[in-house]
């Protein structure tokens, strides 16, 4: 009789705990969503405890909400537990003909394997194509009669998700995939800034296109921000950039996205083989070879898939996620894509038991306004990816407060990684993804999504924080 009223006592003990916090956390929610700003907003937030999954606390968790880049969550998931940490993209350099006496009588064969990362500042930025120069000329070829072919076949032609928007595509973020993706289909763009009002001048592009059009209306300001955009299509050299740099600046550089990286990628590998002594007076053309009269010199391999999904999540690139969802419908089809790649996500997580229909995927990154997905299945593949052979990778592959897409988050409210979390904005919308550990020790995984807010990001931002520090110490 004893043990029986202890152990009810008990239990109803740590009901009232867990109702109490519950409370807390409820009251802290409901500060956020009562303010002007947010009321018209749809909010939509998940907690669960990451090793049984029980629901902690939960509003709008089912509903489909636009994610930005949490996205990314998915993509990167589903890359890691299909491809594997290990995996690295290949481009094969070779040629097709025959080579008699130091001379190549045929072409200069490069076959893409979608790598995103030739020439990335976000790893060492290494000169590939001056390296593959040298393995060719380490080959005995001396002279070419040919071109260079750029054969980037295993890909769709697609080159922009149809739903991105006019007003990103021109800018750094909207760099798209390519199958000859190089120095992150990015160029500099270098201002000269005098006096507030004043019209900026441009001093120089990096690398140079040959082509290019900038019509420039950027002008000095105040402001100590960076708010000058560039609007242009993949499909022409034509860029506008308006908005405003800081005054005064000698030099002040913003990147752009890259038009025609292929045509590039081209140009600047003709440069590099004659650079090491190769004579060569054929052009560069994007054209299909017949592997079987493929001869290989070399295989570039890229950096470790958990090495590129860290910087993806950590740095939030949107170019790495994209080719990341088309070299999933290579490996899975033969054929790389962004409307396969969205398949195999799909029956990747079905076949799981998922329930798809509670993802609408139009990218791999998160940009189209065209994406939903809810609260609810973000952690549920947070939860998957918890108890993964790949949870490390994972994991480590979110910033930390402090760090990355969180810098503005406190290191001292949330210290030693005791948050790792996904981040993703865009006009009208803030949302986080990811892990906190508690100050009892447990492990939570929690979703919060804003949609169609007034009010500021640094606002919502800051209000978002203080709901998780109430997690946090809570429960």
């Amino acid at each position: 009789m004893l043990v029986t009223r202890i152990l009810i006592t008990s239990i109803f003990t740590l009901n009232y705990l867990f109702c109490y916090t519950q409370t807390v956390v409820s009251e802290e929610f409901n500060k956020l969503v009562e303010k002007p700003d947010y009321k018209s907003a749809t909010i939509g937030i998940e907690v669960i405890d990451a090793t049984t999954g029980q629901d902690i606390f939960s509003e709008n968790s089912e509903k489909l909400m636009i994610p930005a880049s949490v996205l990314k969550i998915v993509t990167s998931a589903t890359a890691l537990e299909i491809l594997g940490a290990d995996y690295r993209f290949k481009t094969r350099i070779g040629y097709k003909g025959s080579i008699s006496h130091n001379e190549l009588t045929g072409d200069l064969v490069i076959i893409s394997g979608g790598d995103p990362t030739l020439g990335s500042s976000y790893f060492s930025g290494k000169d590939f194509l001056h390296e593959w120069a040298g393995k060719i000329r380490e080959a005995g070829i001396e002279k070419i009669t040919g071109n260079i072919v750029l054969d980037g076949s295993d890909y769709e032609a697609e080159e922009l998700p149809p739903t991105w928007v006019w007003g990103d595509i021109g800018n750094y973020y909207g760099a798209c995939f390519n199958s000859f993706t190089n120095h992150d289909n990015l160029f500099a763009i270098t201002f000269k800034s005098g006096n507030a009002g004043e019209k900026t001048e441009i001093i120089s592009t990096s690398p140079v296109i040959e082509g290019l059009k900038i019509e420039n209306r950027v002008v000095a300001s105040d402001d100590k921000n960076d708010n000058a955009f560039v609007y242009g299509s993949p499909f022409d050299k034509n860029r506008l950039i308006k908005g405003t740099i800081p005054k005064g600046k000698e030099k002040f550089s913003i990147k752009a996205s890259m038009p025609s990286p292929a045509e590039l990628f081209g140009l600047m590998f003709i440069k590099a083989i004659r650079d090491v002594g190769i004579v060569f007076n054929g052009t560069s053309i994007v054209s299909s070879v017949r592997t079987g009269n493929f001869t290989e010199i070399h295989t570039h391999y890229s950096p470790s898939l958990d090495e590129i999904i860290k910087k993806l999540n950590y740095e939030s690139v949107n170019l790495f996620a994209e080719h990341l969802l088309v070299q999933l419908g290579f490996e899975k089809n033969k054929k790389g894509g962004r409307e396969s790649g969205i398949v195999v996500i799909n029956n990747f997580w079905k076949e799981l038991g998922f329930e798809t229909q509670n993802l609408v995927m139009e990218d791999g990154s998160g940009l189209s306004h065209f994406n939903a997905v809810t609260p609810s299945f973000l952690n549920q593949v947070l939860k998957y990816m918890y108890h993964s052979k790949n949870s490390g990778s994972f994991i480590e592959s979110l910033p930390s407060a402090g760090e990355g897409t969180l810098s503005s988050f406190s290191n001292t409210a949330f210290p030693e990684n005791t948050l790792r979390a996904k981040s993703g904005s865009m006009t009208r919308v803030r949302c986080y993804s990811g892990y906190i550990t508690c100050n009892s020790g447990k492990t939570l995984i929690f979703t919060v999504m804003v949609n169609h807010f007034a009010g500021t990001h640094a606002q919502l931002r800051s209000g978002i924080e203080h709901l998780l520090l109430s997690v946090k110490k809570n429960f």
